[in-house]
């Protein structure tokens, strides 16, 4: 089976990306990761649509901001508390702990008419862009 290979373009060295997971195990640990949040952004006439993964988390722990063209996500990731009965946990996979990610758009978006909403793991933002400025001229005196 291939392995989807991660190519960063702004790495400083391009052939340390090539053999950085050359001698790797082959099984993947996850103690350490973080909870990363995938997006799909699209474009229709008159605004953004932005489709985030954010499974496992409450509606109340997912912050969103919009700044201009600038938007904001973040969700805290929670687990439930464990009880142990005499027994010990083998494996933990589950992710907790803190994510966020931010990215900017081409246009400014509308604060007051965007809106947000949360299901099944998919958090939807509608993002309408913000008309656009008219330039004026200013007559010389």
């Amino acid at each position: 089976m291939n392995e989807l290979s991660l190519f960063d373009p702004f790495s400083l060295d391009p052939m340390d990306d090539t053999f950085r997971n050359f001698m790797r195990p082959w099984r993947i640990e996850t103690a350490n990761v973080t909870p990363r949040i995938r997006i799909d952004v699209s474009e229709l006439d008159g605004s953004y649509l932005v489709k985030a993964e954010i499974p496992g988390v409450r509606k109340e722990d997912i912050d969103v901001r919009v700044d201009g063209a600038m938007v904001t996500i973040s969700a805290q990731v929670q687990s439930e508390k464990q009880e142990k009965d005499n027994g010990r946990i083998l494996r933990q996979e589950r992710q907790q702990g803190f994510s966020s990610r931010s990215f900017s758009l081409a246009c400014p978006v509308d604060e007051a008419r965007a809106n947000a909403s949360y299901k099944d793991g998919i958090l939807e933002l509608k993002l309408p862009k913000k008309a656009e400025a008219s330039t004026k001229r200013l007559a010389i005196q």
